[in-house]
């Protein structure tokens, strides 16, 4: 399986997946700590990846969504984008809407 293949059965098998440095209860940059808080805040479940334990996923990432930046969020399958535009979705209750239906009970 091709790291693309990867990348592409990890955001269709999960509703929301966020490519990350580091892990949710360890960021390793600010970027993708904001990004870990924004979705806590949402109250949603998502699947994270550490892109910083894969070389491969790492670039594979940036390649897939042709967007150059860490952390990358999907949702439903699509790409949503970097934390500048998670923050102004959230900031606008875009974001929340979006997450409606994948609230965790």
């Amino acid at each position: 399986m091709s790291i693309q293949d990867t990348i592409r059965q990890q955001v269709t098998e999960n509703a929301v997946v966020l490519y990350m440095k580091g892990t949710p209860s360890f960021p390793q940059c600010g970027f993708s700590s904001g990004a870990v808080q924004i979705l806590k805040n949402c109250g949603v479940n998502f699947a994270a990846v550490n892109v910083l334990a894969d070389q491969d996923i790492r670039q594979g990432i940036k390649e897939f969504a042709n967007w150059p930046t860490i952390p990358q969020l999907y949702i439903k399958g699509e790409f949503v984008g970097g934390s500048d535009i998670m923050k102004e979705l959230y900031a606008s209750g875009e974001l929340q809407t979006m997450l409606a239906d994948l609230k965790a009970e």
